[in-house]
């Protein structure tokens, strides 16, 4: 593959390999991923429409749920139709921009959704240590803000990584080894200094999912600890039961994607295939699964 450079009218390509080893197999592994997509896209467009029609589920729970699905259905229209093609017509090229623009979104949008469950779990502490202020904190205008922030915040954390690859020089392989573009493999192919696009990515991790990780777990200690001074058992469920769901949202999203973070820069004793199954986990499974875990 020609190195890129600034300029150049001809688009440098790159290919996407899909799960390495399964040949055949892979036609077939295309039905269960067009189930799940199909099931992502019906579960979250279903949760949207009856969270706007039903005006008593204008509340702020619901709310951020709404935009938590409008999220996943995005991660799974930038990634899954490419995926499909892939397995089912072998189109495993994709052109440069195309990989950026992808790479983007898929970042953007799942630093979005990491403030956005940091934004329920900041809802889940001050309906359970302050339910008497909680109407006049989370009313619908600061709602529709804190998501406008989300938005903005995911947008321009990731802004940059696009921007960082497409200054690299490409001379060595052009083959990816996963079926969508991320920020971490495609960095791997320059045939120049990668120190920035390394250290950037870091910070990325650290200020933005570790952070709101460390936030949501700060603010289930509290959440815990006002449960349990709960002299009324029934009232100690309640709690426990308006948070279940969400924890159960947050595990799937974090326990994956900081999973393959980890493997990718260190274990490198790992196979690849497991380096390539974590990172479709950490992708997929959260935008099928959040339907059937908020219900």
């Amino acid at each position: 593959m020609a190195p890129f450079q600034q300029g150049n009218s001809t688009a440098t390509l790159f290919i996407l390999v899909g799960f390495p080893g399964m040949g055949a197999a892979q036609f077939w592994l295309a039905f269960p991923l067009a189930f799940l997509f199909l099931v992502a896209i019906l579960g979250n467009g279903t949760i949207i429409y009856i969270i706007k029609v039903e005006r008593s589920l204008h509340e702020p729970m619901y709310l951020f749920l709404c935009m938590l699905a409008a999220i996943d259905m995005l991660i799974y229209l930038s990634t899954m139709p490419k995926m499909m093609a892939i397995f089912w017509f072998k189109s495993t090229s994709i052109v440069f921009d195309a990989c950026l623009v992808q790479m983007f979104c898929i970042h953007s949008l799942s630093g979005t959704e990491s403030t956005i469950l940091l934004a329920m779990a900041f809802d889940r502490y001050i309906a359970i240590c302050y339910p008497l202020s909680h109407a006049s904190i989370l009313t619908t205008p600061r709602i529709a803000k804190i998501g406008l922030v989300a938005v903005i915040r995911g947008a321009a954390l990731m802004a940059p990584l696009p921007i960082f690859i497409k200054r690299l020089p490409f001379c060595h392989s052009n083959v990816l080894s996963h079926s969508y573009c991320l920020h971490q493999d495609v960095m791997k192919l320059a045939c120049a200094d990668i120190k920035v696009n390394i250290i950037y990515g870091l910070i990325v991790i650290i200020f933005a999912i570790g952070l709101d990780s460390l936030l949501i777990s700060l603010s289930y200690f509290f959440i815990l600890k006002a449960a349990f001074s709960l002299t009324q058992e029934e009232a100690r469920l309640k709690s426990f039961g308006t948070c279940g769901s969400h924890i159960c949202v947050i595990l799937i999203f974090y326990t994956p994607g900081l999973f393959s973070f980890y493997t990718q820069r260190w274990g490198h004793n790992i196979p690849t295939h497991d380096h390539i199954l974590l990172a479709n986990l950490y992708l997929l499974v959260p935008p099928c699964s959040t339907p059937s875990s908020m219900a």
